[in-house]
């Protein structure tokens, strides 16, 4: 059996994770290999911090700290969130001389191989420091279409903006030093050169690709591909080996698949294997990128032709799952401004489910979103808690005097496939939706629960049926399922349905604060603690970092 290797894009070491980073890819992608585990398929979820962006750089001399110093705390900020919202990697793994070997290692082949290029580039240049600009050293004005950008690429559109193509340039660190061009010898990957092997890639891809995110990449490929930068001169990363660049860093961005390979390595646990091994093509794994519409030129684009430069060593991508963005209070999220709410403070005050659930309902897959307080009260408390919990009692009340396993009758078994199949559906690419799959948990949820204080159904249909749903929803509501799996549910996700199913009860949900339990509540039944949801916490002042 062929092993699913699902990577959520790398975040930046330069702080923490606020809920619009969360409800991007890393709850996406875990919701999908939480799926995949639950069909009985072989899985690793991956990613690790990128430790050598140049927005560490930025934010720790806004920070009053070194980028060391910066990415270590933010580390460790990053995985206790990732943790606590139950994103179901191994971990973190160390950015160390492991990582660094695996990243020469891949780049050094494709020094030796012929693959890179001598280019004379004219770069943005601080006068006063000295300091060369690029990514978040430089801000400006997209050459494309005219919003405010970084240098690298443009946030709002999408297009690269390499080297003097940012307008009217001026340095993050110090806006009033004067900005030069220099023109710099650095060492290139020229993306023209892999064109037909892009496009017959994309052509495959077709249909399997978001549309917004396929439209930017039809946009790149309608012209020239520009060469992608493998040196910099920089003063932070890892030296480039190369004696064309003394002095230079390899650029950022070129990092990410060694990184990914080197995490999937560190995942599996076997040490004695290569640091690659999981990613050569003999073992056929299937990749799965989660990532931002930001991000559709490097995880996209720019990534797999270093993969391809490799010849036919490696796997390359069989789908990007690529999120829009997700605003709060119908703003950007924004760590300069304070407009954010962090991902560990909204989980110590509103329980862990009902939020996975409000972030999965209202994730922006197709267009911008945006997270609320009442959104996460109405779909999280009423929507949600308030039937599954009627519908929990109910089960209960159906369940007093049985024990063993109860008959289902074969309307029950076929309305339990049908289930089976809708939520595959949700889950399954290429039409992946955890919005469908949250909407699809509602629909079955009041069906159930008016089926059953009705009195229309069996108790064995109630209980496959009910078991049906919470295995459905078990890639969202982790506790809810993780409560049942220790009472011994099965949550299997398959098509086969039987006919007899033990007795099963559904664990209740946390309620909003001052809601009234029901007296007669069965006290066997799990039952989450609740917290609840104040309309002016979960804001902290944090230190300030950069948006990316």
């Amino acid at each position: 059996m062929s092993t699913t290797i699902v990577v959520a894009a790398t975040p930046t070491s330069n702080g923490d994770l606020h809920i619009g980073h969360m409800a991007g890819p890393y709850l996406a992608g875990d919701v999908y290999a939480r799926y995949l585990r639950a069909t009985g398929a072989s899985v690793i979820y991956t990613t690790c911090t990128d430790d050598s962006q140049s927005y560490v750089v930025t934010t720790a001399r806004r920070s009053g700290t070194t980028p060391r110093e910066l990415c270590a705390g933010s580390t460790e900020a990053i995985a206790r969130s990732l943790s606590a919202m139950g994103i179901s990697t191994t971990g973190l793994p160390p950015i160390d001389d492991v990582y660094r070997r695996a990243v020469l290692e891949f780049v050094t082949a494709l020094y030796d191989a012929g693959r890179f290029r001598k280019r004379t580039v004219r770069l943005p240049v601080a006068t006063c420091s000295g300091t060369y600009l690029f990514d978040g050293l430089v801000g400006g004005t997209c050459p494309v279409c005219l919003a405010g950008s970084s240098g690298g690429v443009c946030e709002a559109c999408g297009h690269p903006n390499n080297y003097d193509e940012l307008l009217d340039p001026h340095s993050t660190m110090d806006p009033d030093d004067p900005v030069a061009y220099r023109d710099t010898e650095i060492l290139v990957l020229p993306m023209e050169e892999y064109r037909d092997r892009l496009t017959a890639y994309y052509t495959a891809q077709a249909g399997r690709w978001r549309p917004h995110a396929m439209q930017l990449i039809g946009e790149l490929l309608a012209k020239p591909l520009p060469d992608v930068p493998v040196t910099i001169p920089a003063a932070w990363g890892i030296p480039a080996p190369f004696p064309e660049t003394p002095g230079q860093m390899l650029y950022p961005w070129i990092e990410a698949m060694p990184a990914v390979m080197y995490s999937t390595w560190w995942s599996v646990g076997d040490t004695t294997l290569p640091l690659d091994e999981h990613w050569r093509a003999e073992h056929e794994a299937d990749v799965v990128y989660f990532h931002g519409y930001d991000n559709v030129y490097h995880w996209g684009l720019m990534d797999l032709v270093f993969l391809l430069a490799h010849g036919d060593r490696y796997v390359t991508p069989s789908a990007n799952v690529c999120n829009e963005f997700y605003d709060l209070a119908g703003e950007k999220f924004s760590t300069s401004r304070d407009h954010l709410i962090w991902t560990g403070d909204l989980l110590a005050e509103v329980p862990r489910d009902l939020v996975r659930f409000h972030l999965a309902y209202t994730a922006p897959e197709l267009s911008r979103t945006g997270f609320t307080r009442e959104g996460l009260r109405d779909n999280g408390y009423r929507r949600l808690s308030t039937p599954w919990n009627a519908l929990s009692e109910a089960i209960s009340e159906a369940a007093r005097g049985l024990s063993g396993a109860v008959p289902v009758t074969p309307d029950g078994r076929r309305r339990a496939a049908a289930m089976v199949q809708r939520f595959r559906g949700c889950y399954e690419l290429p039409g992946y939706s955890m919005n469908r799959a949250a909407e699809t948990v509602l629909t079955h949820l009041n069906r159930l629960r008016d089926l059953a204080t009705g009195s229309a159904i069996t108790a064995g249909d109630l209980m496959l049926e009910a078991r049906t749903l919470l295995a459905g929803a078990a890639p969202i509501l982790i506790d809810a399922a993780g409560a049942a799996a220790a009472a011994g549910a099965d949550l299997s996700l398959t098509a086969e349905t039987p006919t007899s199913v033990p007795v099963f009860r559904l664990p209740r949900l946390p309620e909003e604060a001052g809601h009234e339990a029901a007296d007669h509540r069965d006290p066997s039944v799990p039952d989450l603690l609740p917290l609840p949801l104040s309309a002016g916490a979960g804001v902290r002042r944090r230190s300030v970092r950069d948006e990316r």
